[in-house]
């Protein structure tokens, strides 16, 4: 059965390991078999491209170029989206630093973010099993990805919130405490980082409150943020900025020493729990843990369907090799309660039977995708 909201052609030219390559999609899930390294990870990361951002592994775009070739990449895909029928162009042309263009039905596009009127795209990957264990920075990043599913703004404030506060840092490193120059720039870091937090907040609020309602065969996750404002970001958002400024100005000659800002939403974490078991999941086992993201995941894409009225397209890669029967079972089913079209890869074909005549299946060799 097609997805409410689904890519029907995706093209790669020079794109990681493929010369060329071109998929003819029905709307049906896209199941993607094939032996390790065979590139079944580089299509997800091109539908991953047709998102705000570097893509599920933030690669540098010469990365992403096929070794040899002089003309950059492209990926072309067309899709019944949240606005309609639309095609969407985007690549770079081999110089080096280009940033990545983008074409909307044949039109430049002023910013990726414009991608967000059309489609949403989440995923899971193998690099993110050590989520749970790993740096802040990774568990802020993944965050943010979740609100900006739901809140389209939140990634131009990320942005904007980082610019200010390398300037300010800049300008602390060079000993330059110009008062008016540093305090407008503490205003503006104040707006946005505040924002941000509450942002954060209300994201994992929604989630809370949506993962109470379904009952799943996965671990619930619970979710909260340490440091920044967490224990009163419920407070009024004007409160909250005018005492953010006065951090800012106060910590100067520290975050001078320090050699950068020791006091944001930049410094904030995400801790999720085994709701269940009542412990961190940072200290669950690494199937306990995988199970948990994937929960967490697939919480995030039913809540991005009620919020912006339309399902996610969803990046799957090998996910049903750490599941039994049943969950992979459970897993396809409630991919397809959420409604939106998912792209799975793995190495034996047999893992997806359950999917049945939900899925087009494909195999992928060395540079080549052909119908299976």
């Amino acid at each position: 059965m097609p997805a409410d909201i689904c890519l029907s052609s995706l093209k790669l030219t020079d794109f990681r390991n493929y010369r060329q390559a071109g998929l003819q999609l029905d709307g049906r899930h896209v199941v993607l078999t094939g032996n390790n390294g065979a590139g079944k990870t580089n299509l997800l990361e091109a539908v991953s491209l047709l998102s705000p951002g570097r893509g599920l592994r933030r690669a540098t775009y010469a990365q992403i170029g096929r070794q040899g070739a002089e003309a950059g990449f492209s990926v072309f895909a067309t899709l019944d989206g949240m606005a309609g029928a639309v095609s969407i162009g985007t690549g770079t042309d081999g110089a080096e630093g280009s940033a990545r263009k983008l074409r909307i039905n044949g039109a430049p596009a002023a910013s990726t973010e414009d991608l967000l009127e059309h489609l949403r795209v989440i995923w899971l990957t193998p690099a993110m099993d050590g989520l749970f264990t790993g740096q802040a920075a990774e568990r802020r990043r993944f965050l943010d990805r979740m609100v900006l599913a739901i809140d389209p703004t939140h990634g131009r404030r990320v942005t904007d919130f980082e610019k200010a506060m390398r300037s300010r840092n800049r300008l602390l490193s060079e000993g330059r405490f110009d008062p008016a120059w540093l305090s407008g720039l503490e205003h503006q870091m104040a707006s946005l980082g505040i924002a941000m937090a509450v942002a954060r907040r209300e994201l994992l609020s929604l989630l809370t409150a949506l993962v109470s309602e379904v009952d799943t065969p996965f671990p619930a996750p619970r979710t909260s943020l340490t440091g920044f404002f967490a224990d009163d970001i419920q407070a009024p958002a004007i409160d909250l900025e005018d005492r953010y400024s006065v951090m800012l100005e106060e910590g100067r000659r520290r975050d001078a020493a320090a050699g950068r800002t020791l006091d944001g939403p930049h410094r904030s974490d995400l801790i999720v729990y085994h709701a269940q078991k009542e412990i961190e999941a940072a200290l669950g086992s690494t199937g306990e843990q995988k199970a948990l993201l994937l929960g967490l995941v697939l919480a995030h894409a039913r809540l991005t369907r009620r919020i912006s009225g339309h399902p996610p397209i969803m990046l799957f890669d090998e996910v049903a090799a750490h599941l039994d029967s049943n969950r992979r079972a459970a897993l396809f089913t409630m991919i397809d309660e959420i409604g939106g079209q998912a792209f799975m890869t793995g190495t034996d074909r047999a893992l997806f039977a359950a999917i049945g005549d939900n899925g087009q299946f494909f195999q992928v060799n060395d540079g080549g995708v052909v119908a299976d």
